[in-house]
């Protein structure tokens, strides 16, 4: 789980939503690539972060991207962020035995514009959360960030200062983490991205 290194973090607001993940690539303490994608939207409103094994990460994202999409043909609408929880919880526990080694967080507003939130270990157990969910190499960092900073019912815009300011500070403290970040705001009018810029050491 920590040979790449990752910092995920998904945060409830009013009506609205965020998810923000780190951009560093590395094998141990050597940085590969400075801009490696581990958010991932999967419907206009929906959205999965995951971590761990880089490998497992460009493999479930094409296999949820494939199921997803055969669940929007079958049942001719768009998938919910609870159902599409649980599609991740089975996808990874059919794979109990020689598992994905992933944690993946999964993030969006359902039709009624009601924020959901989960985390997952590595066969899929289902962690619900009613404030964030964090996870990664720097996630210890990130539940004392989070619990000093994040209040309920935030507004987009505090929302999204207060999920930057608790990434940005997390990864400076974790050596596998960082070279910037990517948070992504998901409201009822849309999603909002933005880049962070962070330490780049």
């Amino acid at each position: 789980m920590e040979y790449n290194g990752a910092a995920i973090v998904a945060m409830k607001g009013k009506n609205c939503i965020a998810i923000g993940a780190d951009k560093r690539l590395g094998q141990r303490q050597l940085t590969v690539d400075t801009n490696f994608k581990k958010v991932f939207p999967i419907t206009e409103r929906t959205y999965i972060g995951l971590s761990g094994l880089a490998t497992d990460v460009k493999t479930l994202h094409d296999q949820f991207r494939m199921r997803v999409n055969l669940y929007k043909h079958r049942e001719e609408r768009v998938i919910e962020p609870k159902t599409f929880a649980n599609l991740v919880s089975h996808v990874l526990y059919e794979r109990r035995f020689g598992s994905y080694l992933v944690n993946p967080v999964v993030a969006g507003l359902d039709k009624n514009d009601i924020p959901f939130i989960c985390g997952m270990d590595s066969i899929g157990c289902i962690d619900l959360a009613d404030n964030f969910i964090v996870c990664g190499t720097a996630a210890e960092n990130l539940y004392g960030a989070c619990e000093g900073l994040w209040e309920p019912d935030l507004e987009p815009e505090v929302l999204f200062e207060t999920i930057s300011q608790a990434l940005l500070n997390s990864v400076d403290r974790d050596a596998m983490s960082g070279w910037g970040a990517v948070v992504h705001i998901i409201t009822p009018a849309g999603v909002i991205t933005r880049d962070l810029k962070s330490r780049m050491d």
